[in-house]
């Protein structure tokens, strides 16, 4: 099942149908049995028009958070970027390690929504997006959802010092989340198929696709360290880290267009630009 947060409604798509749900979104979506309450809706069914709403970003009060080198790809790329600066060490210890990189990403007004601009930093020349399977994690801190994330990085920031992260990560749409909400009866298939395309006019200019079973975490160890000593009230988004990294003479540009898709969530589209 997929929830929609829209301009017109909450949107329940189930099967071919679509409900219309007149409820608070925080408090649906950290309900512990959202899949049996979801699977059991049969009033306010309605004939959607896409082209009529817009589609929101899927969040509300929720803080969004981010895992980092959860992919061996992803410690290459870390440890390539951070050589000069004498970091590397950092980035293979924290892969082997027993506790995860977990850091702030974003509070709910800095998210782009499907279709809305994320932006890179005029005070970077390499920003690349990170195209990550994102968690819903409920207040209680149970997985209860999963949705498209896009983590966009300034990699020479945090190349160039490692306690520059936050900087390279942390600022006014550095982060994307959407279509929807997929709830499943079962937790994600690790088969699933992350995929990433970035066009540049009429060109694709990168592509790449990585399955979850890749990640060397899995989602439950990340959860239950993100929710040690802390307290989300409405739940959290967790994006749980990517690997697929374009190469290293790459950089976004204001303009390209970048398409993110995971298996039965959907599709994430957002242009790049810089803040006015």
């Amino acid at each position: 099942m997929k929830l929609f947060k829209t301009s017109a409604d909450i949107i329940l798509q189930r099967n071919e149908e679509h409900f219309l749900l007149n409820e608070d979104f925080d408090a649906l979506i950290n309900r512990d049995d959202l899949f049996e309450y979801l699977s059991s809706v049969s009033s306010g069914k309605a004939t959607v028009n896409w082209n009529e709403i817009k589609i929101l970003a899927p969040i509300s009060k929720q803080e969004v958070w981010a895992a980092g080198v959860t992919y061996l790809r992803s410690r290459d790329a870390r440890m390539e970027e951070s050589k000069d600066a004498g970091g590397a060490d950092f980035y293979s210890k924290v892969y082997n390690a027993e506790r995860p990189e977990l850091f702030f990403k974003a509070l709910p007004h800095s998210v782009s929504a499907p279709g809305e601009e994320v932006f890179i930093r005029k005070d970077s020349k390499w920003n690349v997006p990170e195209p990550e399977c994102t968690l819903f994690i409920n207040s209680k801190g149970k997985i209860v959802a999963y949705t498209v994330g896009n983590d966009m990085s300034s990699r020479d920031i945090e190349g160039e010092n490692p306690l520059y992260l936050p900087q390279a990560k942390l600022y006014y749409r550095s982060a994307a989340l959407g279509p929807c909400l997929y709830i499943p009866e079962k937790e994600i298939s690790l088969d699933t198929t992350i995929n990433l395309s970035i066009k540049r006019g009429d060109e694709i200019v990168f592509e790449g696709s990585i399955q979850l079973n890749r990640m060397k975490r899995n989602f439950t160890e990340l959860a239950e360290y993100l929710y040690r000593e802390n307290i989300f009230e409405h739940g959290c988004f967790l994006m749980t880290g990517t690997g697929i990294i374009p190469p290293n003479e790459f950089t976004l540009q204001s303009g390209d267009e970048v398409s993110i898709g995971i298996e039965n969530i959907g599709v994430l589209v957002n242009v790049v630009a810089y803040r006015m």
